[in-house]
């Protein structure tokens, strides 16, 4: 079935909501109610419980992106045409700015309303590789269950558990946030925007990369299917 560019629209919107609501708004919640002794842990469970719900729910319709350098390394592949890009960084922008503002309205302004922010003790010539890493591994494991087995089965889980896994392990150093909406949105509003470049360059590197890594086996898959 084909759907319409409104009907993506619409569900990329809910999902990048229901996405920055959990992402965001389980660190501002955390600090808020437990001075964020639920730490880390907490913060990567909640995006992996977003996704489970975005790509089960909306996967169907618009492959699930939620993430504007996740859209742009779907584009690389052929999987979505150039006037798409539009709607899908739209819907994800607007999605990400009204989750945060839900955030800031049901939680308050704790945390910089879950912003994204890189290590002070690191440097930035680790901190950009491993964001570009984080958003590799992402772009990774979504092009390889599209590729092997569509949005079904256990993709859902694959998808929410590398944002989880990538959270809990590479969020101490980098931020972790492989996603520039999910950034943007809470820096806007928190006027903590001095990371904005970091989160706004890195993934679309990761994502690319990985994409033109996959554009030949997506081309050959519809080949033999045509």
């Amino acid at each position: 079935m084909t759907y319409s560019n409104l009907q993506i629209f619409i569900v990329e919107l809910v999902g990048t909501f229901i996405l920055v609501i959990f992402a965001t708004g389980s660190i501002a919640y955390d600090v808020k109610m437990f001075d964020g002794k639920l730490g880390i842990t907490f913060a990567a469970v909640a995006p992996f419980i977003a996704l489970l719900i975005g790509v089960y729910s909306f996967g169907k319709i618009s492959l699930a992106h939620f993430n504007p350098a996740v859209t742009i390394g779907y584009y690389i592949t052929g999987h979505i045409s150039k006037t798409q890009i539009v709607y899908y960084f739209a819907a994800e922008i607007i999605g990400a700015l009204l989750g945060s503002l839900s955030v800031l309205a049901f939680i308050g302004d704790f945390a910089d309303l879950g912003a994204n922010a890189p290590n002070p003790d690191h440097s930035v010539f680790l901190i950009f590789p491993v964001e570009v890493l984080a958003s590799a591994m992402l772009m990774g494991v979504i092009f390889y269950v599209v590729y092997t087995k569509g949005l079904k089965g256990f993709s859902g889980v694959a998808i929410g558990g590398i944002v989880g896994l990538d959270i809990l392990f590479l969020a101490t150093i980098s931020g972790a946030s492989m996603n520039p909406a999910r950034s943007l949105a809470p820096a806007l509003l928190s006027e903590t925007l001095e990371n904005l470049w970091l989160y706004w360059t890195a993934p679309f590197v990761g994502t690319t990369m990985v994409a033109f890594l996959f554009r030949k086996k997506f081309q050959e898959q519809r080949l033999s299917e045509s």
